[in-house]
C-alpha cells in the first residue's frame, strides 16, 4: 500500500507542471519572442530581454498602468521600446528605499515613480557625492549606494525608451563577435535596406493595433527570418532559443514551492489525523516539488552553461533546493513527519522570496566575473558551502518545532527524539560549512594568492561555524542538554544569516563584491530577528519555570517524606495501646 500510494502521489503532484495549459501552446509573438539580442555577454532572446528590463526597472515583470491596464514584460517592453506612451510620466520606476525618498523629498508611501518626478528631485546632487567617492574609493553610505541603483533602473530604461541600438543583427562570421542595431547594420551587410524596412513595417503594423496579436507575428517571423539568414552560421538555433523561452514561462521553482507547500499540510494532516494514512502521499507531492526543482536547475545550466550558484538569487533556490533534499534523505530514513514539517515552509520561503523580489534577488542570468570562471571550483565550493546553511536551516526549523513542544507540550516524549534529530542535522551541517569554508580557502589561494585574508565573507562563515562548533562540543561533554542544544540552533542561524544576508547586503565590502546588492531592508529583517528570539525567550522563560515548579514539588515531597505519620494511618501508635 505504502509503494501505490507514493507514486500515485508523485505522479499528482508532477500533473501541476502541466498547469497552465497555455504554457505549451503556440502564441502568435512566439517568433518575436524567439529574436536573438546579445546583451551582457551573451545571447539571448527577445523574452527574456524584456522580462529582465521590466523587472530591473519597475521591479516585476508586469505593469498596472494608471487606467487599470495590466501589460505582461512583453508588452510593456514593446511599449517602451516603441515609445507608444508617455514615458516621463508613468510611474515605472521602483524605488522602494524609505530614507532616499525622504531625502529626496519624493512621497515616502510611493514605490514607484516617473521619470520626470526623478529627474526633479535632488538625485543628481546625491549622484554627483557618491560618484566622487567612489573615484576616490571611498566606502558610501547606504543612500548613496541606493542612488546609485536608482541611477541605474533610470539608465537602463533610457536607454530601452525608442532604442534603435538594440543589437539583433548578428556577426558575419566570428561567433564571438559584436551585434549591430539595425540601424547600424550596413556596417556588416550593405544590402541590408529592405531589413531596415522590414523593421518600421512590423513597428508600424504594432503602433496602428497593438491588440492584431497575428498581423505583428507574421511581420515578426518575416524579419526573424531574414535576421536569421545573414549569418545561418552564427545566428543561435531556434532550440536554443526557445528552451529559454520555456524556461521564462514554465515557472519551475514557482511550482516546486506549490508542491512543497501542499506537502507540508498533508504531512500536518498525517500527523494529526493518523487514521487517514496521509504520510506516504505527502511524501509522494514533496518528492514530486523536488524533482520539479531539480528540472528548473537542469534547465538553468543548459541554458547559463555552468552551475547556478553564482548569485544571492541562484544561492536562495539552491539552499531552499538543499532543505527539502536534506530533510527528504533524513525522512526516508528515519519515517518521524518532523523533517518534513521544519523543512517545507522554509523551502516555501525561499522559493517565495526568489520569485517575488526579482529587483533584489536578481534572477538575469549573466556572464560570471573572472574569479568565478573556474566550473570546477564553482561547483564543489559554493554548493558545498550552501548546503552547510541548508542544513543550518533545517535544524532551526526543528528547534522551533522542538520549542513549540516546550512551550505547549512540555511534557511530550516527542522532544527528545526532535532533539536527537536535530543533533544529527546539526552533525551534517558541521561537516559540510568546514568543508566548504577549507575547499574556499584552496581556491581563494589559486585566485588571489592567499588561503585566508580575513575578508568578511570568509570571517562571517567561519563566526558561524564556531557558533555551531561550541554549543555541539557543549553537548559532547555535558555542559548543556538538549534544551540548550535547541536554543542553539535556533539562535546560531543569526550567524549564518550574517554570513549570508549581511554581507552582500548590509556591510557590502570584499572580494566578494559578485554577490552583493541592494534592496534588502535591513529593519525588515532585523524584525524578524528579534520576533523569533522573543519565541526563544518565551520558550526559555517557559522551560525555566517548568524546571522550578519540578523542583517544588520534589522538595514538597522530599519534606513530606520526613513528617511524623498522621494519627490513624498506617504507621500511627494507636491511644491506649
Amino acid at each position: 500500500m505504502k509503494t501505490p500510494k507514493f507514486l500515485l502521489s508523485l505522479c499528482l503532484g508532477l500533473l501541476i507542471l502541466l498547469a497552465p495549459l497555455s504554457q505549451s501552446q503556440d502564441h502568435p509573438l512566439d517568433s518575436l519572442s524567439t529574436f536573438a539580442v546579445q546583451l551582457e555577454g551573451r545571447k539571448k532572446p527577445l523574452d527574456t530581454v524584456a522580462r529582465e528590463t521590466v523587472a530591473q526597472i519597475h521591479g516585476s515583470p508586469s505593469y498596472r498602468t494608471e487606467t487599470g491596464q495590466r501589460l505582461n514584460s512583453q508588452q510593456t517592453y514593446l511599449s517602451l521600446w516603441w515609445n507608444d506612451r508617455n514615458w516621463n510620466q508613468e510611474p515605472f520606476i521602483l524605488l522602494s528605499y524609505r530614507p532616499l525618498k525622504e531625502k529626496l523629498g519624493l512621497n515616502p508611501d510611493q514605490k514607484h515613480f516617473s521619470f520626470a518626478a526623478l529627474a526633479q528631485s535632488d538625485l543628481g546632487n546625491l549622484l554627483q557625492t557618491a560618484e566622487q567617492k567612489q573615484s576616490q574609493d571611498q566606502t558610501l553610505t547606504r543612500d548613496e549606494r541606493e542612488a546609485l541603483n536608482l541611477y541605474d533602473r533610470i539608465d537602463l530604461m533610457m536607454q530601452t525608451v525608442g532604442s534603435q541600438s538594440l543589437p539583433l543583427v548578428p556577426h558575419p562570421s566570428d561567433l564571438k563577435g559584436k551585434w549591430l542595431g539595425l540601424t547600424d547594420s550596413e556596417a556588416y551587410y550593405p544590402n541590408s535596406s529592405r531589413l531596415i524596412a522590414q523593421f518600421e513595417q512590423l513597428q508600424q503594423t504594432y503602433l496602428q493595433d497593438p491588440q492584431n496579436l497575428a498581423a505583428v507575428g507574421q511581420q515578426a517571423e518575416t524579419l526573424r527570418q531574414q535576421l536569421v539568414d545573414l549569418s545561418p552560421q552564427i545566428y543561435p538555433s531556434d532550440r536554443i532559443l526557445q528552451r529559454e523561452v520555456f524556461f521564462n514561462h514554465f515557472h519551475p521553482f514557482a511550482k516546486a514551492w506549490w508542491l512543497y507547500a501542499i506537502a507540508f499540510i498533508l504531512m500536518l494532516m498525517a500527523l494529526n489525523f493518523p487514521q487517514w494514512n496521509l504520510y506516504w502521499s505527502a511524501m509522494g507531492v514533496f518528492s514530486a516539488g523536488l524533482l520539479t526543482q531539480c528540472y528548473g536547475f537542469l534547465l538553468r545550466v543548459q541554458i547559463a552553461d555552468r552551475p547556478p550558484v553564482t548569485n544571492m538569487y541562484e544561492s536562495v533556490i539552491w539552499v531552499g533546493f538543499g532543505i527539502a533534499a536534506l530533510a527528504l534523505l533524513f525522512e526516508w530514513r528515519s519515517k518521524a513527519h518532523y523533517y518534513l514539517l521544519a523543512a517545507a515552509p522554509l523551502s516555501v520561503l525561499c522559493l517565495v522570496l526568489a520569485d517575488s523580489l526579482p529587483a533584489v534577488l536578481d534572477p538575469s542570468i549573466s556572464p560570471l566575473v573572472p574569479v568565478l570562471r573556474d566550473n570546477f571550483w564553482l561547483s564543489i565550493h559554493v554548493p558545498t558551502i550552501t548546503l552547510g546553511y541548508a542544513s543550518f536551516a533545517l535544524a532551526m526549523g526543528l528547534g522551533h518545532v522542538t520549542l513549540g513542544y516546550y512551550l505547549f507540550l512540555p511534557q511530550s516524549q516527542q522532544i527528545q527524539k526532535l532533539s536527537r534529530w536535530n543533533y544529527q542535522v546539526l552533525q551534517v551541517g558541521i561537516l559540510l560549512l568546514t568543508a566548504g569554508i577549507i575547499l574556499g580557502g584552496i581556491w581563494a589561494h589559486f585566485s588571489w594568492g592567499r588561503f585566508w585574508g580575513w575578508d568578511p565573507k570568509e570571517t562571517w562563515a567561519l563566526i558561524a561555524l564556531l557558533c555551531y562548533l561550541a554549543p555541539l562540543h557543549g553537548r559532547l561533554v555535558g555542559w548543556i542538554g538538549a534544551f540548550g542544544l535547541t536554543i542553539a540552533s535556533v539562535v546560531s542561524f543569526n550567524a549564518v544569516l550574517m554570513a549570508w544576508y549581511g554581507v552582500n547586503f548590509v556591510l557590502g565590502t570584499g572580494l566578494h563584491s559578485y554577490g552583493f546588492s541592494t534592496g534588502g531592508s535591513a529593519l525588515i529583517v532585523a524584525g524578524f530577528v528579534g520576533l523569533d528570539l522573543l519565541f526563544v525567550l518565551s520558550a526559555i522563560v517557559r522551560h525555566q519555570g517548568g524546571l522550578r515548579f519540578t523542583a517544588a514539588v520534589q522538595n514538597y515531597d522530599n519534606h513530606d517524606g520526613g513528617r511524623s505519620p498522621e494519627p490513624g494511618s498506617a504507621g500511627a501508635i494507636a491511644p491506649g495501646r
